[in-house]
């Protein structure tokens, strides 16, 4: 089993075809394959659904040469400056249109970076196309949105059958690897983690470093329980809430905040619904890009404590 390339990487898909998405997406973007060309665009959707991995096949199977920009990492307006003005003014080397993916696009600066990509996506359209991705399309200006063809990644309708179909290719995946692996055990990763295929296969690759899978793992992947945070909040036993978030959060954080709407909505009194509900949702929003979930995930609590009244 080869421990030194992460699997997302080693099995990335290469081509349209390949990836797992709802048909409807997939039928848009294998017409842009046929017709050999690549419109601006902003792909917008969960982390890990495949937009990246869009990006790249894209334009590998339309020939074009691109170049892959981490907005998260390189947000100031000085990459626009070099990097992509560097790139996008000069000629590609097969002859064809260049095309420039702004992964993270949602952390680039809203009013600096992304008013400045406005121009370039205009100053270059003879040359080169932009795909912009983000998990939060709503913070990405106006003025992208109008110049991109947005496709957003919901899948809500296709859930099951894209999860069936990525539960094959983790089989696959896994047999290529010589892990063993029980197949329940897999499901339950899958079952939790997923759309987040990036996580789901980190996890198995955590999970099969030995060479395999057993039930011996399954106390790791099962939901997050809610009943001792419950309570500790109900009674605001800070250490408690504190010694829970430390234990638990290496679970998925967006499904810990949606178990604590689920146990807490029963026990708040009427009039505190509203206000647990405002605070879930701020300190979900601010997850997406805190330096340190921890403390964001404490100080929600701790706001659950303050502000709410319990039966």
């Amino acid at each position: 089993m080869s421990q030194h390339i992460l699997w997302v990487e080693k099995y990335r898909p290469k081509t349209i075809e390949e990836c797992i998405l709802p048909a409807g997406i997939k039928a848009t973007f294998q017409e842009y394959v046929n017709r050999k060309e690549i419109p601006n665009l902003l792909l917008a959707g969960s982390a890990g659904v495949g937009k990246t991995t869009i990006a790249k096949a894209l334009c590998e199977e339309v020939g074009c040469d691109y170049i892959l920009i981490n907005g998260s990492d390189e947000s100031g307006i000085d990459v626009l400056r070099n990097k992509i003005k560097n790139y996008a003014s000069s000629m590609s080397l097969s002859g064809g249109r260049k095309v420039v993916i702004i992964d993270e696009a949602d952390y680039l600066n809203p009013n600096s970076t992304q008013p400045a990509l406005r121009g370039a996506i205009e100053e270059f359209s003879s040359n080169c196309s932009f795909i912009f991705t983000c998990n939060f399309k709503n913070r990405i200006i106006d003025p992208i949105h109008s110049r991109c063809s947005v496709v957003d990644f919901k899948i809500n309708g296709s859930k099951l059958k894209m999860a069936t179909a990525f539960f094959k290719r983790v089989e696959w995946i896994l047999e290529q690897e010589g892990v063993t692996y029980d197949k329940q055990v897999v499901a339950a990763v899958i079952t939790k983690h997923f759309p987040d295929n990036r996580r789901v296969l980190n996890e198995l690759q955590r999970y099969g470093v030995s060479g395999t899978i057993d039930k011996g793992i399954l106390a790791s992947v099962s939901d997050v329980q809610m009943s001792e945070l419950v309570s500790s909040i109900m009674n605001k036993d800070f250490a408690s809430c504190r010694k829970w978030v430390t234990n638990n959060l290496d679970n998925d954080i967006t499904r810990i905040f949606r178990n604590i709407y689920d146990g807490l909505y029963e026990k708040l009194k009427p009039n505190s619904v509203p206000q647990m509900v405002l605070i879930l949702a701020k300190y979900q929003y601010q997850s997406a890009f805190v330096a340190d979930h921890e403390i964001n995930l404490i100080a929600c609590l701790t706001e659950l404590m303050v502000e709410c009244e319990f039966k």
